[in-house]
């Protein structure tokens, strides 16, 4: 398919449809309760309990924030009460206290949120997605659930701030407030409740702002989250149209903060984002918070995540591992974007999830959470490895040259998903993902042997070339090309600065992070396009010549096949 100059916005009316799927992210979620067997561990549930985590996490003594907290029943919903927060916004919650829990004998309890635009999840019967956690499977193993329609959406009152610690993140710290005064809910001290958070997107960002802010959360479960705001919309510069243009779709401008739409709406003028609405996105979500999470924490992400990529997991693992906080780092063939290649074992996930409830919630020591890094390629097969990341072996180079026509025509354009597919995200995300590129310079990559690519490839060219004079800034696209599924890898594409100005200039730029294990004699190819459906338009006109291209794969020997 060929590229639009324009890049795609979902009619008013397919997004209906559109919100469902994608908000299932988080809000979705798996009843599957056999995938581990219950732990037999409790947690005392008196004032003189404390806690003190594996990795030297000092013992917790955060306060509750606001005692006692004004909270209603709803009115005819027995699950539903409204929270009032620091501000005085009403958040609307959900409680789901485990069917044996009381006061005499309380359990933990695990907050869960949803995705962005969406309230938080009600449903005890569960929708099979990602191998997200549902409430009941969680009740059935002795959990408490507690959810709640973040501020904006919803029932609660306010303006969303995209998991702004000091809007979000005080927020979500009255909701621990509540839960600490629920006879139900097993406490390691007074005010502070044996807590664990799961939740996809929006509710995996969440999770990291409240642990960074307050140390009465005990364990995490982060599904395709951010590190930055600014790198997942804005990679190198560039406003990733595509996803920025269905986030701000979804929602009407009362429930956000301005800026969230002001920075989409001057974006497709500029192609950017400005330095004022950069600095207001690099201040919500972990961003630098995530230096100050020391729970044990289990990150889910999507090999073919087109708005946030692994490059954002890897970013958060690299924090917690360093500072040696128990994690592990989990991908699967999903996330924002269509899997268009095999999924593998799609409860895995699940079981995942579970196992590091049991050990890091529960604390029974003898749950084996598996190997820290558990990857899956295009096939489906599972790859793990003890560390990330693992020990490098020789990279797949190539090298060539060529021109490229900057022109909106035959770019990376959408990628067609099968109707027939019952990837619901992928229904709708095919549009804003890269397809093969006919208007290209292409490189092939080629090994000999059996190899696995695990990580950012490195690309450099150097390059001359005009452009007419314009209001956005000059971009290629650098993508690389599975021509045995015909598909882009992990659809993933990289923008790049260039300086069109008649002069020779060198670029250097670190591609989004892929996982691909390639056979004797298969290769990839190195395409580097004008136009993509992921990102805003460039100034177009002229062409460019690259005198020299480098690309290389990074390979891994550190991986075992699972």
């Amino acid at each position: 398919m060929t590229a639009s100059a324009r890049t795609p916005r979902l009619p008013r009316r397919a997004l209906v449809a559109t919100v469902a799927g994608l908000m299932l992210l988080a809000s979705c979620s798996s009843d599957d309760g056999s995938a581990s067997t219950a732990t037999t561990t409790t947690v005392e549930g008196t004032a003189e309990t404390s806690t003190t985590l594996a990795g030297g996490t000092p013992e917790c003594t955060q306060e509750p924030t606001i005692a006692p907290v004004e909270a209603e029943p709803v009115a005819d919903v027995d699950t539903d009460l409204t929270i009032t927060s620091f501000d005085g916004t009403e958040i609307r919650a959900h409680w789901f206290p485990a069917p044996d829990a009381n006061a005499d004998e309380p359990v933990p309890t695990v907050m869960m949120g949803p995705g962005w635009s969406q309230p938080g999840d009600v449903s005890t019967d569960g929708n099979v997605l990602f191998g997200a956690l549902g409430i009941s499977a969680m009740n059935e193993r002795g959990i408490n659930v507690l959810t709640w329609d973040p501020r904006g959406f919803g029932e609660s009152t306010g303006r969303a701030n995209v998991d702004d610690p000091e809007h979000e993140g005080r927020d979500a710290q009255v909701l621990v407030d509540w839960l600490a005064e629920q006879p139900e809910v097993a406490l390691d001290r007074d005010g502070d409740p044996r807590l664990g958070m799961v939740g996809f997107s929006y509710g995996g960002g969440i999770q990291f702002v409240l642990a960074a802010l307050d140390c009465r959360v005990d364990v995490l479960v982060p599904g395709i989250a951010w590190n930055s705001l600014v790198s997942s919309l804005g990679k190198n510069e560039t406003l990733k149209a595509g996803w920025a243009g269905l986030l701000v779709d979804i929602v009407s401008p009362d429930q956000v903060h301005p800026n969230v739409i002001e920075a989409y709406e001057q974006g497709l003028t500029t192609a950017t984002v400005s330095d004022e609405h950069r600095e207001w996105f690099a201040a919500r979500g972990p961003g630098e918070l995530i230096d100050q999470v020391n729970v044990p924490t289990l990150i889910v992400q999507g090999t073919v995540d087109g708005l946030f990529t692994l490059d954002e997991a890897v970013t958060n693992y690299e924090s917690l591992e360093s500072r040696g906080v128990p994690v592990k780092m989990l991908w699967f063939c999903g996330g924002h974007g269509a899997c268009l290649t095999a999924t593998g074992d799609e409860d895995r996930i699940a079981e995942a999830s579970f196992a590091w409830l049991d050990r890091y919630l529960f604390g029974d020591e003898s749950v084996d959470t598996g190997p820290e890094i558990d990857i899956i390629d295009q096939d489906g097969t599972r790859w793990t490895a003890d560390s990330y990341p693992a020990e490098a072996g020789e990279p797949i180079t190539a090298t060539g040259s060529g021109t490229l026509e900057l022109v909106a025509e035959g770019g990376a354009g959408s990628s067609t998903v099968d109707p027939a597919s019952d990837d619901i995200v992928g229904s709708f995300a095919g549009r804003i993902t890269p397809s093969i590129a006919t208007n290209s310079v292409d490189l092939t990559l080629t090994t000999a042997d059996e190899a696995l690519v695990v990580g950012a490839p490195k690309l450099k060219f150097t390059y001359s070339g005009t452009s007419p004079a314009g209001d956005k800034p000059n971009r290629v696209f650098a993508q690389l090309v599975d021509d045995t599924y015909g598909v882009v890898v992990g659809n993933q594409i990289t923008p790049v600065e260039i300086t069109l100005d008649g002069e020779t200039h060198t670029a250097e730029v670190d591609l989004e992070v892929v996982a691909q294990h390639m056979k004797p004699g298969s290769s990839l190819r190195l395409q580097l396009v004008a136009t993509t459906v992921a990102y805003a338009v460039p100034q177009l006109g002229g062409s460019i010549d690259f005198e020299s291209i480098e690309i290389s794969l990074p390979t891994v020997t550190g991986f075992t096949k699972a």
